[in-house]
């Protein structure tokens, strides 16, 4: 017997064909894929499931953050940064120009859509995107989207990363993420145990010194801290240029020797460097150096501690590996961040178990049968901005070739409403 409640579900339930690829993120790294597109004619979809462009930038990062290399290695395809920004824009900045960029290439992102299930119809020869949308007068309504291409752009970001400590549920003071910090203003007087030393909880333990709070910070393991300018230079400019010419093992050497005689030796204040060079553990393994903004200072005034790691946590405290306890008010980790891409991608030959491409860079954009990803380059917006060009080249190659022929209708079980 067909009820009233299943028919309100076929209703809700519909079938969309698109000529084009679904873009799954809004991020810059979908902007970048979507403007590249533009620029070849091909019609695309970007996929969403938050209600803004960026939403990395705009919900989840604190209010002191700027772009850590000059805004010529950041800026997206096609359009720079406005001439008079800053040399690292803030996030406010930031943000603008990727508003920006969507306005100026037209990009209308399908907001509050959250992919829940992608995989390939080898049947038909097709991609079959399952979304749940959110969005006011749509909510809960599940949409099935059909097309030639898939590209992956929800990028290295997308799920916060916590470790699993023992007591933590027994703590009983503030624990948030890095993502949930703003300021540290409302930190003032506190003892804050800042988890993690890489560019954002050195940010996040000198944001909550400036605003008289008194961080500690667990360094677990070893990392490279370098300035953020030599002789007013940005650092990664240096090695940039240094690459052309020289090996990368002379390159880290000679980067190196800069952060000595700028910086000093920072392994006498607990930051102990890892054994291979700055640039070499960037490619090989996807961690960036520190890009010191002013957390050394305070580290070496001793406004910020470093600790060792974390053994457990009891009610107010924290005892570390070394036995040492101390009384902390609040929780901050700054652990980064990890891939959604398993949750939701039903496809195991080209993303590897941990969300990233089994290829690396430069060989991880294209898969097989249609599918691509950007974003996951561990090189920042330049390196998603390289991948955008390639996906966008090779689209747009097959599309002209494709659009000679006869428009073709594929046949769907459910209400199918062609997109473009």
């Amino acid at each position: 017997m067909f009820s009233a409640s299943n028919h309100e579900d076929f209703l809700t339930r519909r079938c969309v064909w698109v000529n084009g690829p679904i873009i799954v993120g809004a991020g810059p790294s979908g902007l970048a894929v979507g403007a590249c597109l533009k620029e070849h004619g091909v019609p695309f979809i970007i996929l969403e499931k938050e209600d803004c462009i960026a939403s990395l930038w705009q919900k989840r990062s604190y209010n002191r953050l700027k772009l850590h290399l000059p805004k010529q290695f950041c800026q997206l395809p096609k359009l720079p940064f406005p001439e008079d920004f800053p040399k690292y824009p803030n996030k406010k900045q930031f943000i603008d120009y990727l508003e920006s960029y969507a306005r100026h290439f037209e990009i209308n992102p399908r907001f509050n859509e959250c992919v829940q299930s992608a995989k390939y119809d080898e049947t038909c020869g097709l991609w079959r995107v399952k979304s749940f949308c959110m969005r006011a007068g749509a909510r809960g309504a599940e949409v099935e989207y059909i097309c030639r291409w898939l590209v992956v752009a929800t990028g290295e970001n997308a799920v916060r990363a916590v470790p699993e400590i023992e007591g933590l549920s027994e703590f009983g003071g503030r624990v948030m993420h890095v993502c949930d910090y703003k300021s540290g203003e409302n930190f003032k007087g506190e003892q804050v145990l800042v988890v993690g030393c890489g560019n954002s909880g050195m940010e996040v333990s000198l944001d909550l010194c400036n605003y008289n709070a008194f961080p500690s910070m667990v360094i677990r393991s070893s990392v490279h801290v370098l300035p953020r300018e030599v002789m007013g230079k940005s650092t990664f400019e240096v090695a940039v240029s240094l690459m052309k010419w020289l090996p990368l093992w002379l390159v880290d050497k000679l980067l190196l020797v800069l952060a000595w005689l700028v910086l000093g030796n920072t392994e006498k204040y607990g930051l102990k460097r890892p054994s291979m060079g700055p640039m070499q553990l960037k490619n090989t393994q996807g961690k960036t150096p520190v890009l010191d903004v002013g957390a050394l200072g305070k580290i070496k005034s001793g406004k910020i501690k470093v600790v060792p790691g974390i053994k457990r946590f009891s009610t107010g405290k924290v005892e570390l590996v070394s036995g040492q306890n101390l009384e902390v008010d609040s929780v901050i980790f700054a652990t980064g961040y990890r891939s959604n891409v398993p949750s939701w991608l039903q496809e195991s030959d080209f993303f590897s178990r941990n969300g990233f491409p089994k290829q690396p860079f430069p060989n991880g954009w294209k898969g097989n049968a249609g599918l691509y990803a950007v974003g996951f380059t561990r090189r920042g917006l330049s390196g998603a901005s390289v991948d955008a060009v390639r996906i966008a080249e090779d689209i747009g190659r097959v599309w002209k070739e494709e659009t000679k022929q006869t428009k073709q209708f594929i046949a769907c079980h459910r209400r199918c409403i062609s997109q473009f």
